[in-house]
Formats: C-alpha cells, structure tokens, sequence
C-alpha cells in the first residue's frame, strides 16, 4: 500500500530538480499525477522514465501564468483519472542575489507573475475540482525566504512571503469544503535552481555555514514533507508551515 494510494495529482514545475522528485515520490507511493511544465523536452523525458518503473503519470505543458493552461491540465486530469484531489503548487524562479536597486520593474513583475499568480491561478482553479472531488489538500512550495529576510533576493523574498500569507488565507476560506491548504519551506536545495551558487565553491561555502545541518537538501528530502502533507497523515494540518531547511531558520 503507498501513502498515495486512489489520490490524483497535479504538480507543476515538474520537468526537473524539485518538482520531477516530487513527480517520482508521488507516483512511487501510488498517485496518479498530471505534471506540468514549459521545460517539454525534460517533462516527457521524466513522463517516459516514471512510466517505466510503473507509475502512472501524464506530461502536460504548464505555464502557470496561464488560465488556460491551468484549465487544460486540470481537464486532463478530470478525464483521464477522474477527480483531482491533490494541487503542488511548485514551480517558481529567481534572479539570483539581486537586490532592491540592482532589480527591474519588468524583473519584479515577471518574478510575482510565476512566483505568486501563478500559485493564485492553480488554486483557483483547483478549488472547484477539488469540491467536486469532496475535498483535498493544496499545498503551495515556498521557503525560508518566505519567513525571514533575505535582502540579497529581495523580490524572491517578497514573492515567497505572499505565498506563504496566500496559503493561510486559503486555508481559512476552503476548509468548510474539506479542503486543506499548507505551505513548505525549504531551505537550500541540491538543484539546477541553485546552480549559481553550487558552483561557486565560496559561495557555497558561504551559503552552508548558515545550515546548521552543514549540507544542502537533495530534492528528496524535500518530495517526502510534500507527500506528507499529500497523504491522510497530514489530515489535521491546514494553514502550517513546514519547514525544511537543515536548521537554517532555527538561529
């Protein structure tokens, strides 16, 4: 029996890094997920390897900016699985260690179009399936930068701030629908999204003496709280945090 057993599944971001591990661990602990990117080539490429090894899942292309979009993949997972009762909001990007000056108008606009809207547009168009579904749990990917300051990122920062302050409102405003709404918090991961800093090894060395734990998270490590706040285990959480970040927040 897998934690995930008779859920469907929408994730989006899930070509790489975080999210194709997130697609994988579903699928292992027995979802069915329609997974979502702009990153085709890689999307169908982690589709075909997933599908080898037995899970059931769907590759659809996903711009989270995009109603359509959101509408489109919702309907395939409605026709081809029946109902949707899981939503991972995680795709999501960042400009690395801008600040406010150094940041654009168009950069800050592009930055809460995917990081914020685009968490807003798959909640809105989850909630309804969902309803019809009797209930499930969204769960929106933010970060450590969501709870503290992180001046070097500062549009990243408020972006992750309002998903985390978005998951609570969502969470009081769905849960008579047994609906279910928490946010994750990581703190530095092992993927290409950390690529500039990963390699750089000052800056990665930098970055780790604020771990307590002294390494960053594999994208595994973060998959298995969101399958957590997937599962029936998590049924008395709504509007948390979960936060995992090796101890990074704790000082």
């Amino acid at each position: 029996m897998g934690r995930l057993d008779g859920k469907v599944a929408i994730i989006s971001g899930g070509a790489r890094g975080q999210g194709a591990a997130e697609v994988r661990l579903f699928a292992q602990e027995g979802a069915k997920v329609v997974f979502g990117d702009i990153l085709d080539d890689e999307g169908m490429q982690v589709e075909a390897q997933v599908r080898e090894l037995g899970g059931d899942v769907t590759y659809v292309h996903l711009d989270v900016r995009s109603s359509d979009d959101w509408s489109k993949a919702l309907a395939t997972a409605e026709e081809k699985y029946g109902n949707v009762n899981v939503l991972v909001n995680n795709a999501g990007i960042t400009f690395g260690t801008k600040g406010i000056e150094d940041t654009s108008g168009d950069e800050w606009d592009l930055m809460m179009d995917v990081n914020v809207k685009g968490v807003f547009l798959g909640t809105k168009t989850a909630i309804p399936a969902m309803r019809r579904a009797g209930g499930g749990s969204i769960i929106n990917i933010s970060s450590t930068a969501g709870i503290i300051g992180i001046g070097r990122t500062a549009a990243y920062t408020a972006s992750k701030g309002a998903v985390r302050i978005f998951t609570k409102a969502t969470a009081v405003q769905v849960s008579r629908d047994g609906i279910r709404c928490n946010s994750v918090h990581p703190g530095p991961v092992n993927t290409p999204f950390l690529e500039e800093t990963t390699s750089n090894p000052e800056a990665l060395a930098a970055r780790l003496s604020k771990v307590p734990l002294g390494r960053l998270a594999e994208a595994e490590d973060i998959a298995h709280g969101v399958v957590f706040l997937a599962s029936d285990e998590s049924s008395y959480m709504t509007g948390s945090e979960l936060v995992i970040d090796g101890g990074s927040t704790a000082e």
